[in-house]
């Protein structure tokens, strides 16, 4: 395989598993959609930060020791289930008192509480980083795409920057399809059934890597 038809098969797989809807489509629309657009970009990029470091582990050699120690992918993975089901359930509860009231003055005013990159970034990052299956996911799939003669870091880490781009390209379609929807998306009701949506969506998520085995 030369180096040019692996990256095409990477960009395809990749390309088409990053378009499928999943949690961090989830997420990212329910930030943008509530006019958030500086935390849905720190969603993105902490999402990409999670894959680089992923990305890099693995051509590193490092995320072969998580599929081969079961205590550690244990730990992590219950560490991650535990936050995705927290979140989720967070936004679940906050729908139980959020009041439908058709008057929210929010819907006209500029969001400025919550709209901090920094918190957006965490989260994309912590959603990512507490995934073992992340690590599992480029185990199986990096050492597919790399030529022989080249190495195995290096073009590893190209390989995770191409994902990166990818990522972030679909991420921003998602984020201005959010947008443009923003001012329907954040009526009261449609907010609720939004923030219910995406915390069932995170919720099973963490159930699913909890239930989930090695």
């Amino acid at each position: 395989m030369t180096a040019l038809s692996a990256l095409w098969s990477f960009v395809i797989v990749v390309g088409l598993l990053t378009m499928t809807p999943g949690m961090d489509t989830a997420l990212i629309l329910r930030t943008a959609a509530l006019g958030e657009t500086r935390r849905a970009w720190g969603v993105v990029l902490g999402i990409q930060t999670g894959t680089l470091a992923w990305g890099a582990l693995t051509s590193a050699g490092v995320t072969a020791l998580l599929t081969a120690s079961h205590l550690a992918y244990e730990v992590l993975r219950w560490a991650g289930a535990c936050y995705l089901i927290w979140m989720g359930l967070s936004m679940l509860w906050a729908t139980r008192h959020r009041r439908p009231d058709k008057s929210d003055p929010s819907i006209n005013e500029p969001v400025t509480a919550g709209n901090d990159f920094y918190p957006g970034w965490r989260r994309g990052a912590l959603t990512n980083l507490l995934n073992p299956k992340m690590g599992v996911f480029y185990v199986a799939l990096l050492p597919q795409f790399i030529p022989s003669g080249a190495s195995p870091f290096a073009f590893g880490v190209f390989l995770a920057c191409v994902h990166i781009l990818l990522g972030t390209a679909w991420s921003a379609v998602l984020v201005v399809l959010a947008r443009r929807l923003r001012t329907v998306l954040r009526r009261p009701t449609a907010r609720r059934l939004l923030d219910r949506v995406t915390g069932t969506v995170i919720t099973g998520f963490g159930i699913r890597l909890a239930s989930s085995s090695h």
